[in-house]
This record gives C-alpha cells, sequence and structure tokens, in this order.
C-alpha cells in the first residue's frame, strides 16, 4: 500500500482524542511529503542534525516532534521550531531546553520519559525523580517558565510478550494518573505518549493518547548514527 493508504488505515483504528506522530527518521523529504498531502501535519525525528535540514527543506507549518534521547549540547539546534520534545529524561536537560527557549523568546512543550522497560538500553525516570522534577519547577517557577510539561511518555520492552508489554503500559498509565493531579503554571498533564507500529494498539486500549508510528506509514527503515 501507499503512505497515503497506510495513513488512512492507521487513523481509522485510532480514537478521536489520540495524536498520531508520523515517525520520519531516515526517510527520504518526497515521502514525508507524501505524508503531508494526505493530512499528516505532525512528524516525529529522532536525530538532531536530519531534523534540522529536514526542516528548512519542508512546509513550516509541520509540527517537529524530537523523539529521540537529546543530548544537551544540541537542544540549541532544534530550539529555534520544534513543537514537542518527548524524550525529557534528566532537570539538567530540561534546564537547558529552558535556556535556549527564552533564548529563541518560546515556550516549548515537553514530554517527560519515565522508564517502564526492562532493559537497560532505554531511558527514563522513576517516580521519584519525577516528583524532584514537579517540586523543582514549583520552586523556580519564575526561573523555569519556557517549557511546558505536557505529558508523560515511556516505551515498552521490544519484546513479543504482550502481557509484559501491557503491564509496562499500564504501569505507565497508573505513574500519569497519578502526576496529573500536580498541577502548577508549566505542569499540566495531558498528554500520555506511548505506542509504536508493533504495539499501538495495546498501548490505545491502556490509555494512550499519543502515538508514534513509523515504518507502518512509511515501510522498513535503515538504521543512521546521528
Amino acid at each position: 500500500m501507499s503512505i497515503s493508504e497506510n495513513l488512512t488505515q492507521i487513523k481509522a483504528q485510532l480514537p478521536e482524542n489520540a495524536t498520531l506522530v508520523a515517525v520520519s527518521k531516515t526517510k527520504p523529504v518526497s515521502a514525508i511529503l507524501e505524508a503531508y498531502n494526505a493530512g499528516q501535519h505532525i512528524f516525529g525525528e529522532n536525530y538532531v542534525q536530519e531534523l534540522v535540514e529536514k526542516q528548512k527543506l519542508l512546509p513550516k507549518d509541520i509540527r517537529w516532534h524530537f523523539i529521540g534521547h537529546l543530548q544537551s549540547r544540541k537542544v540549541k539546534l532544534i530550539a529555534p521550531f520544534v513543537s514537542l520534545i518527548h524524550g525529557v529524561d534528566s532537570l539538567k536537560l530540561l534546564e537547558e531546553i529552558n535556556k535556549q527557549a527564552q533564548k529563541n523568546n518560546r515556550v516549548i512543550d515537553c514530554l517527560l520519559q519515565v522508564y517502564i522497560a526492562k532493559e537497560e538500553s532505554k531511558f527514563g525516570l522513576n517516580e521519584e525523580e519525577l516528583n524532584t522534577i514537579f517540586n523543582f519547577i514549583q520552586d523556580q517557577k519564575n526561573e523555569i517558565n519556557n517549557i511546558r510539561i505536557i505529558g508523560l511518555m515511556g516505551m515498552a520492552t521490544f519484546t513479543e510478550n504482550e502481557n509484559q508489554i501491557q503491564k509496562e503500559f499500564e504501569y505507565l498509565k497508573l505513574v500519569f494518573d497519578k502526576f496529573s493531579k500536580y498541577t502548577a503554571d508549566n505542569w499540566q498533564l495531558t498528554v500520555l505518549s506511548m505506542g509504536m507500529s508493533a504495539d499501538y494498539k495495546l498501548a490505545i486500549a491502556s490509555g494512550s493518547n499519543m502515538v508514534r508510528i513509523g515504518s507502518s506509514i512509511f515501510g522498513e527503515r535503515k538504521k543512521i548514527n546521528d
């Protein structure tokens, strides 16, 4: 099937409140344009340099999400235009995003990444660290006002064991429900981002309202280094 047909099929399976992020890493501008022309305007990229190059070439109303592991030193490259940063996994990174957003006279939306997988290769925060970040934001509300924490995200273990994946998603939903009761000027949790091509149906059933889907839209991809 074509990219546009894949998009139509996937969107038909998502509830109205779910946001689809089309993961376009390593895919050419032509493929992104095909998806864009089919009505998809939110795209996710994992590699900073690739995102910067694509942003220059593609329509300006695209909402770019950075969904990879972000190094603090590279925040300045995407701060002028990024719509949402998914994988904020440390207070240090959050402070750098705030600093670079301030330089660009912007408020950047962020998701805090929660560690839910049984894999050492995954990144993320635990509940104690989420508490620490919330308290910091409350205490520093006059200093940290160029970021907005709008939700949580997590990546399940890469396994065919659906029971394990479901348990991890259900745990993240419990964490989300707990921390969405916390409120501050720039802490209003409404987004729960979990689920990719292989497990998005399980994620939706567990309460996700944002899914990141790449290969089911664009086909398999090659690996590149950033």
